[in-house]
């Protein structure tokens, strides 16, 4: 009898952990897909970039985004991703009501130096996990990057795409992306897509670096009025915003906690990084109607194809903080608002001197304050966190303290930091290299050898 209930137990044992084998991997392979899904985003801000710029200053935007990638792995590896377990609760390092938190924790499993992160052979999450968190850290200096185009020296956009990338995005997402995050459990704050942690950082960042950068030369007139600094290649910025779109569905994906024996918090539905349910019907919904909507509101408003395109972005923007929450039409009217504030806010800022040469401020900064507030306006009331009594709710209140605070982890760092290098010398580069063009003076080859034609129509 005991050989025969043991015989059992082992066979039930077995086909316990077929299912959470098969969850196991389905999980690994989903988060790993999404790395080269985001890598399709940066695919997409080098030709953005690289269209939006004047011929003469081509590659030298190309190789800053490049640049800004290669650096965000090992920066991110070394210690961004310590940080993000190390913050949730503060200042403190303390670990949180989750315990997967504080200086402790942080250091078990994120030194470079653990067994977490090398190639351990049982571990099937660390890995695609620091992948995919590594892929948002990159976005967010590429988000940067955009603004600062045709002026700033290599070595100091480095050093403050570091800055963003692997210390004050991850802060915030420490703050306001985590189960632990004391922005969560004291305020509620909700922000599934990470229209705040990460979008609004990054346009914000860029904010404080455009006041001590400056405008391009040639950008205003001695009265103040802006002049048009169009870029080479408009189709070119058009694709590459499209690339980007793609890329977001990988971005969006990898914002999901799929049923996984060593991660998930329900062993059989996905979740958000907050433990709350979601579906990727809710994404699909979401993402496609949010696009939609962008697209239209910014067409309403102006027929220029970049903003059109630019729409489209700020409309997965404006919802991504609700992308769990949020009903189709409420997902579609959201959106198109924020394409339709597109435009003119860019056009604020333009008159306030803030030459923005892609518009990252506006579409990343003051849209992603559109998409971490309308949670607050239109889903009010959902549980912040998994659980039961006790669990704070998503309020107006908590998404504007989560505004307020990312906005300083943004705009804060961005300003003296890029202040300090400009004492330095290290921020803009010298007068006559901008007017003769980086390429000409920073780049060992030459965009287009052959010129670029000017025009298809017949000579008379």
């Amino acid at each position: 009898m005991e050989a025969e209930l043991a015989e059992l137990a082992a066979k039930i044992a077995a086909l316990e952990a077929g299912p959470k084998s098969t969850n196991t991997m389905f999980a690994e392979t989903f988060y790993y897909l999404t790395i080269p899904l985001m890598v399709i985003i940066h695919a997409g801000f080098l030709a953005y970039e690289m269209g939006a710029s004047r011929q003469k200053n081509v590659l030298a935007s190309g190789i800053k985004n490049i640049l800004a990638f290669a650096f965000m792995v090992p920066t991110f590896y070394f210690f961004g991703w310590w940080i993000y377990w190390a913050f949730p609760t503060g200042i403190s390092l303390e670990a949180g009501p989750a315990g997967i938190s504080g200086a402790a924790y942080a250091s078990e499993i994120a030194w470079p130096w653990v067994e977490y992160m090398g190639p351990n052979v049982s571990d099937n999450a660390s890995g695609v996990f620091w992948g995919a968190f590594t892929l948002f850290a990159a976005t967010t200096a590429s988000i940067f990057s955009g603004a600062v185009i045709e002026r700033i020296q290599v070595v100091g956009f480095i050093i403050l795409a570091i800055i963003l990338g692997s210390v004050a995005w991850v802060v915030a997402a420490a703050w306001g992306w985590h189960a632990d995050g004391w922005l969560v459990t004291q305020y509620g704050y909700h922000d599934f897509g990470a229209a705040g942690v990460v979008h609004m950082v990054a346009g914000f960042f860029a904010l404080g670096v455009l006041i001590n950068l400056g405008p391009r030369i040639g950008k205003y007139n001695i009265d103040g009025s802006a002049n048009d600094l169009s870029g080479h290649n408009m189709p070119f910025t058009i694709t590459g915003l499209m690339l980007i779109i793609v890329g977001f569905f990988g971005f969006l994906m990898a914002c999901v906690i799929v049923p996984g024996e060593a991660w998930s918090w329900y062993p059989d539905k996905f979740a958000t990084i907050y433990g709350t349910p979601i579906t990727l019907s809710s994404l699909s919904f979401n993402i496609l109607m949010g696009f939609a909507g962008g697209i239209i509101g910014a067409w309403m408003i102006t027929r220029d194809p970049f903003w059109m395109m630019s729409g489209a972005l700020a409309g997965i923007i404006s919802c991504a903080s609700g992308l769990d929450l949020f009903w189709p039409p409420t997902a579609f009217a959201i959106a198109f608002i924020g394409g339709a504030a597109l435009k003119p806010i860019a056009s604020i800022l333009e008159g306030m001197g803030i030459d923005d040469a892609v518009g990252a401020v506006t579409v990343h900064g003051f849209i992603g304050i559109w998409g971490v507030m309308a949670v607050g306006i239109f889903a009010a009331g959902y549980p912040a966190l998994q659980g039961d009594a006790g669990v704070p709710v998503t309020s107006l209140v908590g998404q504007a303290v989560g505004v307020g605070v990312i906005f300083c982890l943004g705009f804060i760092p961005g300003l003296l930091c890029s202040l300090v290098l400009r004492i330095l010398g290290l921020l803009r580069v010298p007068e006559a290299a901008e007017i003769a063009g980086l390429d000409t003076t920073k780049v060992p080859i030459s965009a287009y050898p052959e010129g670029i034609s000017i025009s298809t129509l017949p000579a008379e």
